[in-house]
């Protein structure tokens, strides 16, 4: 054999080699469906686990065992599944991130469905497992903090600024390509405990429209409902704002290039 026929014979070894280590493309199911399942599962089992702390929220505790049950559950979920859908288990997480070129624009629908869903799911879970007296002097875990018009500039605040600084975190830590992290979950799980445990009293630091419907939904409880939309998604779009125009590497940076 030639020099010329081994080297060529060569090359199609290489490249049989090159594609068979190739990794096969992701199918529709990947894709598509898992990822929504994940939201659906985690901001599920999220929701559940947070409404159970509120419910059966020992008195002593405070605020410490909800902030640490939320925290710790955010971590661990987010650790479980941010290889299946980002785990954004929340609606302003979502639109955050699609503004920042983390996820197509074509799941943000089915993400925000799939969170809304699993947090009534969650909140039914809730009250299937909580008796029925706690369940109610807690309101299902809905948030009753607000009860005048005199509050809601400080509570829409609250859940603005809170929400602001979480998001900020998701996006550095698992978006951002210069400041990405592999302590994401720990760094979102701890924000948001001390988020509650700063702002709990204020608001009650809900920071997410879908662990504020499906308890509402549940308990029928809908009294300044609209606030813990309105203030988690402006906060959520003022982190988005933050990182496009000062804080995200150049990639993401529209402005000061």
């Amino acid at each position: 054999m030639s020099a010329q026929a081994e080297k060529l014979e060569l090359e199609e070894l290489d490249k049989t080699l090159l594609k068979k280590n190739e990794p096969k493309p992701l199918g529709k199911y990947e894709r598509i469906i898992q990822p929504c399942v994940a939201e659906l599962v985690g901001t599920t089992f999220f929701v559940f686990i947070g409404c159970v702390s509120v419910i059966e929220n020992v008195e002593a505790a405070g605020r410490l065992q909800p902030a640490l049950v939320h925290g710790l559950a955010v971590a661990v979920l987010v650790a479980c599944m941010a290889e299946i859908s980002g785990s954004h288990f929340n609606p302003p997480f979502t639109i955050a991130i699609w503004l920042c070129g983390g996820i197509q624009l074509t799941m943000v629908i089915p993400y925000l469905i799939s969170q809304l869903i699993g947090g009534v799911l969650g909140a039914a879970m809730s009250k299937v497992m909580t008796s029925s007296k706690n369940y109610m002097n807690a309101t299902g875990a809905a948030f009753t903090i607000l009860k005048s018009d005199e509050q809601l500039g400080k509570v829409v605040f609250a859940e603005m600024a809170m929400t602001c600084l979480v998001t900020m975190v998701v996006l550095l830590g698992a978006v951002n390509g210069k400041s990405k992290s592999p302590l994401v979950p720990f760094m979102v799980g701890c924000t948001v405990i001390v988020n509650i445990l700063a702002g709990g009293d204020v608001s009650g630091t809900c920071l997410n429209p879908a662990r504020a419907f499906g308890p509402a939904l549940m308990a029928n409880y809908w009294a300044y409902h609209w606030v813990y939309w309105v203030g988690p998604i402006v906060g959520g779009l003022v982190a988005a704002a933050l990182v496009r125009l000062l804080l995200g590497d150049e990639k993401i940076r529209v402005i000061l290039k």
